[in-house]
């Protein structure tokens, strides 16, 4: 049956290997959910048609059983009023009936089978729906949970690119501006007592060469004399 093979489909999914291929995951999983229940109705429906489809057959079959015994019963009672021909033609519609009840037996037993495969995918259906919802909660759940991470993550590059790059530019700027007080300090700074006692002699450095040069031109003789 058509609807067998599409339950018998459903029942050998891999959600795993859908979701991957899913562009929309959590849409493909509900509709999945309720392709399985649409179907479950379906194979319900199937199987209520089935069971009464068995009874109906196995009714029939009784009623020829009954006229079976109907027939044989006319036919000896034709014997016994010594009707052979009557009897006969009793025991005919007797045979007749009787082949009829095979062919109910063989349509009920077939239906049965039926029922039976029936019932057998409803309940691996039901218990694949039961399983189908809790594995299709769980997968919508990673796939949201991957989803807020995937976006944290992106969130959490987007900041350490943006503070590195803050930080780099308020490292230039210290280094910067420490340099610039260096300088600063360096031009402002008043001269310390040492500068002061090195520049005294310098100075005393400087008149004692003057005096000496001073002395030398005076010992020379005068060019006029």
């Amino acid at each position: 049956m058509a609807l067998l093979e599409r339950v018998g489909t459903l029942l050998r999914a891999n959600l795993n290997d859908l979701v991957e291929k899913a562009e929309d995951p959590e849409r493909m999983l509900k509709q999945i959910v309720l392709d399985m229940e649409n179907q479950l109705i379906q194979v319900k429906t199937q199987v209520a048609i089935a069971i009464a489809d068995e009874h109906l057959l196995n009714k029939k079959k009784a009623e020829q059983v009954q006229l079976v015994a109907e027939w044989r019963r006319k036919a000896e009672l034709a014997v016994q009023k010594g009707h052979d021909d009557l009897a006969r033609a009793a025991l005919e519609r007797a045979l007749s009936h009787d082949q009829l009840i095979k062919g109910f037996a063989e349509q009920a037993e077939d239906q049965k089978q039926e029922a039976d495969n029936l019932r057998q995918a409803l309940r691996k259906l039901d218990q694949k729906l039961t399983e189908t919802r809790a594995h299709c909660e769980m997968l919508v759940a990673e796939h949201r949970r991957a989803k807020v991470v995937g976006r944290a993550t992106q969130a959490r590059q987007v900041v350490g690119s943006t503070q590195e790059h803050t930080l780099g530019r308020m490292k230039s700027r210290v280094h910067m501006k420490s340099a610039e007080n260096a300088a600063a300090v360096e031009i402002l700074t008043p001269e310390s007592l040492e500068d002061r006692f090195q520049a005294l002699e310098s100075e005393d450095k400087v008149e004692l060469l003057l005096s000496e040069i001073k002395s030398r031109q005076a010992a020379l003789p005068s060019q006029s004399s």
